[in-house]
């Protein structure tokens, strides 16, 4: 084969290893390596660096080959270059990391995605709160009322990418700005503060920046050291004015092994969440990529995908990566059929787990017109305790939790009121044509 094919053998690969590993993976290792030769069931790719080799050939090797055969039909043994050369096993110092750039702001390393910003980011009903939040913490940081900004959702939903936006929105009015996760954040802390016993270095590195911007902070819980030593920063930023926005996977209140002292502060100011994306939004989500990207696609077939895939925006994306290099790769016009064909073993990985409660729950609010807090209270008015019977029954249908465990969920109710409410909604399903309606559009738009 010629060596451009090595680049569309490459391209399909990278489509599928885009669904299969993390995104902090995908951007630090994959992301901007290269097909340059295939020949006798060799791949030859090129990567940045010998760091980046050394990790794929002791890593990643064999499910890059196990992809690549996946697409050849054939065993495929895979080498690395660097620019062009034959690569070493030396490192380089490059670090990993969740956020893709590394900018120097005024002596303050802030890791942040140029990608990200808010004219990127497709807004809906599903994270207009969370957007508008975190506009408003980037144009007036340390606003009482959105200090701290916590956004939580489900993976792949965008709350990197907001938290990413703020930061891109601060950099460039010459803030200074610290960007991690919450994992860099320990093993920083364990480094220099614990190992290195430069805690008070630590310290002076966090308490003088502007925004501190950390991405999943449920990673800290149940590490006492570091939810102290976090718990200190906190305190001194906030007492600053300076702007904190975390990211979570679910709100405050349900960060599990997490002090009662921290969880209380991370609530001090607003919690938005995310939504898994409906249709319309997947769909807008694709139109905009395919145009970012230069490509263009039928209607039918963004529909196609927008259907297929449901639940996490990163894999709605690497999805139209996918089909979009599979109809390179056999020189065929996109259709439906095609898509069908590039999808056809992700459909059935779609994630089957139950989703969080606080989502299902924010879903049946928002399809009533309520706040989340209506159903958690003791408002008895017919609307709100007919949403919140609905609810108890979506939770039961569609979580492993158990009747007290909903009962905790909707604001310390009985198990017996969970049970009644269940049973009651399940019996009018079959007689009321009403209910069935109210379940059925519920379903289209839960999680």
């Amino acid at each position: 084969m010629r060596s451009r094919t090595a680049q569309e053998i490459w391209d399909t690969a990278l489509g599928e290893l885009q669904l299969q590993v993390s995104r902090a993976n995908y951007r630090t290792w994959l992301e901007k390596t290269k097909g340059l030769s295939y020949q006798e069931n060799q791949l030859i790719l090129s990567v940045p660096n010998t760091f980046v080799a050394e990790y794929l050939d002791k890593n990643l090797r064999s499910l890059i080959e196990k992809t690549l055969m996946g697409i050849t039909q054939s065993e495929v043994r895979v080498g690395f270059t660097v620019d062009g050369r034959s690569s070493t096993i030396e490192a380089e110092p490059v670090q990993q990391a969740s956020m893709q750039a590394v900018i120097p702001v005024q002596g303050i390393v802030s890791r942040l995605n140029p990608k990200y910003t808010f004219d990127t980011f497709v807004v809906s009903n599903c994270n207009r709160l969370a957007f508008a939040a975190a506009c408003s913490a980037a144009d007036k940081p340390g606003m009482s009322s959105y200090n701290p900004l916590f956004i939580y959702g489900g993976v792949g939903l965008g709350k990197t990418h907001l938290l990413n936006a703020i930061g891109n929105a601060a950099v460039t009015k010459g803030m200074r700005v610290i960007a991690v996760s919450a994992e860099q954040f320990t093993n920083e802390f364990v480094t220099t503060a614990i190992r290195e016993r430069k805690a008070e270095e630590f310290r002076n590195r966090y308490r003088n920046t502007e925004m501190l911007l950390i991405d999943d902070i449920q990673f800290i819980s149940g590490k006492e050291a570091t939810e102290e030593s976090f718990f200190h920063v906190f305190n001194e930023l906030r007492d600053a004015d300076r702007q904190i926005v975390v990211t979570s996977n679910c709100p405050p209140h349900s960060i599990p092994e997490i002090e009662d002292r921290l969880r209380s502060r991370l609530e001090w100011g607003l919690s938005a969440g995310i939504r898994p994306p409906d249709f319309e939004t997947r769909l807008a989500i694709l139109q905009a990529k395919a145009r970012k990207d230069g490509v263009e696609l039928a209607p039918d077939v963004l529909s196609f995908i927008a259907e297929s895939i449901r639940q996490n925006i990163r894999e709605l994306e690497g999805s139209l990566n996918r089909v979009v290099a599979y109809s390179r790769l056999l020189r065929t016009a996109v259709t439906p059929e095609l898509a069908s064909e590039a999808l056809r073993d992700i459909s059935c990985r779609q994630p089957r787990t139950s989703p969080a409660p606080v989502l299902l729950l924010e879903t049946v609010a928002d399809y009533f017109n309520l706040e989340l807090t209506d159903l958690r209270g003791s408002k008895r008015d017919k609307q709100t305790q007919f949403a919140r019977q609905i609810a108890m029954y979506f939770l039961r249908e569609k979580t492993n939790l158990s009747l007290a465990g909903i009962g905790r969920e909707l604001g310390g109710r009985q198990p017996i009121i969970v049970s009644q409410a269940h049973k009651k909604i399940s019996a009018e399903l079959a007689t009321d044509p009403a209910i069935k309606e109210t379940i059925e559009a519920l379903r289209q738009k839960l999680p």
